[in-house]
């Protein structure tokens, strides 16, 4: 037998010992990713979830802690605004000093700030470890999405991660009222927030599925925009949250947004210019990465409005408590479920991410539009509960498309301020829709006060809310149609762009 012979022989037998081997490796492989995964996921579904959760017990803690009316709604306040206003740098922290480093710091903080906030004596040290609970959340949710983008390879892994990921965050909001509802009717309040801890410790022991990434290139934190962009953001949310109370002519929601206006603006023009940009000008190079965070903007703006209007409508008008209130999110929930799991991968996987998101959106957009026919009587079977499901499926489809758009081709190393893109947008947008839209239907309902009866205002004013809703959903489409280009996948600036 001649070398060549002796050499074509031995390579069809060593590429099968390759092959066997790969396929011994992989279930362990597929094990890894799966505990990443589900690791991942619910630490981004506990700080989501601790969004919406004390809504429902705000009245069994008001009545516990006797705390002022004036000054309950910062037991929710206090969490939005650190939340919200640290998410820009404490993404580049992580890409600076470790991603797994600062994501556990971020788990460590928030699961202790629950288990203080759940012992509080007072409404004082209530509020005051709500927001260090939201420093703990800002921490911990840029690093969970850069973890995901660095541990799961482009492609097929990549987007069933990135389903999971996505359909948690759609579906912690609305677990979060359902669960409130439970465990502050059968525990007591104290457990809304007790009940991280085990979370945190879970979360915790699968650390070592993750991987790190690539260290980022940048070493130092841009000072001057760390301090424009949390204190712009901050004073943004801080005067949207103060407008359902005091209105838009009060003059501490005109002075904070004023200065929210010009820290903005002088944070843009630091990134613009400066030699050490906070985010990435590569970040943002891809036009379809951009319209991602602005659909998740105004799908935020829509949908924590929506859960608003359709909490008062089942209880100010039907008369439902809080615990059935929160089982009447189910269907909500159900659909966030099954975007998750089937409806949002499948788009992605079949359809053009443009059509993807456009479908997701349109979905979102018909079922908060059913409930546009919303009445003083009108059925929950009949019609709430049908219009929760396809609007769920809707949302959760967006947030799936979205995420796995605004973090594509981002270089693992910079993952961390681009996820923390989405989740800021997500916070202020939300936090502008509460305030917004509520003063939509607060003025239609005035409006409407004096032909009909109490009941009926009321939901005039809740489905011109929902109207708006749609609007913004709809909106999101012609930005998708606009931005979104296909891509291909090299991960290089502007890549795919038409």
């Amino acid at each position: 037998m001649s070398q060549d012979e002796a050499a074509t022989t031995d390579a069809p037998q060593k590429t099968a010992q390759d092959h066997v081997g790969d396929v011994v490796e992989d279930p362990g492989r597929d094990r890894g990713f799966g505990v990443a995964a589900w690791v991942i996921a619910f630490a981004r579904f506990m700080v989501v979830l601790d969004g919406t959760i004390m809504i429902v017990a705000l009245p069994s803690i008001q009545e516990s802690l006797k705390i002022s009316l004036s000054h309950l709604n910062w037991v929710v306040n206090a969490y939005s605004l650190t939340f919200g206003g640290l998410l820009l740098v404490a993404g580049r922290i992580g890409d600076i000093h470790g991603r797994k480093k600062v994501f556990s710091a971020g788990l460590v903080l928030f699961g202790a700030a629950s288990l203080a906030g759940g012992l509080a004596p007072d409404g004082g040290t209530l509020i005051a470890f709500r927001a260090v609970q939201g420093v703990g959340a800002a921490l911990a949710t840029p690093g969970a999405l850069s973890l995901l983008v660095a541990t799961f390879p482009e492609g097929k892994p990549r987007t069933r991660a990135l389903g999971l990921y996505g359909g948690m965050t759609g579906l912690a909001s609305v677990v979060g009222l359902v669960l409130g509802g439970v465990l502050t009717t059968y525990a007591g309040w104290r457990w809304v927030l007790l009940v991280n801890v085990p979370v945190v410790i879970g979360v915790l022991l699968g650390l070592r599925a993750l991987d790190e990434g690539e260290p980022a290139e940048r070493t130092t934190i841009d000072i001057p925009g760390a301090i424009t962009a949390t204190l712009g953001a901050g004073s943004l949310v801080y005067a949207v949250e103060r407008v359902g109370e005091h209105g838009w002519g009060d003059g501490v929601v005109i002075g904070c947004l004023v200065a929210s206006a010009v820290l903005l603006a002088h944070f843009a023009i630091v990134q613009c210019t400066g030699g050490n940009p906070m985010i990435p000008r590569e970040v943002l190079s891809d036009r379809g990465r951009v319209g991602a965070n602005l659909v998740t903007l105004l799908m935020s703006t829509g949908s924590f409005a929506t859960y608003f209007f359709l909490t008062l409508y089942l209880q100010q008008v039907l008369g439902y408590s809080a615990l059935r209130t929160g089982l009447m999110y189910l269907p909500l929930a159900v659909g966030f479920g099954i975007a998750a799991g089937g409806v949002g991968p499948q788009l992605l996987a079949r359809t053009s991410e443009k059509a993807a998101l456009s479908l997701a959106l349109a979905l979102a957009a018909a079922g908060t539009g059913w409930f546009c026919f919303l009445t003083a009587d009108s059925g929950v079977y009949a019609l709430v509960m049908p219009a929760s499901l396809v609007t769920g499926v809707g949302l959760g489809a967006t947030t799936v498309v979205a995420t796995g758009i605004g973090v594509r081709g981002i270089d693992s190393s910079e993952a961390g301020i681009g996820s923390a893109l989405l989740t800021a947008g997500s916070q202020i947008g939300g936090a502008l829709g509460l305030a917004g839209l509520a003063t939509v239907a607060a003025t239609t309902t005035r409006h409407a006060a004096a032909g009909t009866s109490t009941a009926d205002a009321l939901v005039h004013g809740y489905t011109a809310g929902f109207r708006v809703a749609v609007g913004l959903y709809l909106l999101g489409i012609v930005v998708c149609l606009l931005t979104v280009r296909p891509y291909s996948g090299t991960g290089k600036p502007g890549a795919g762009q038409a």
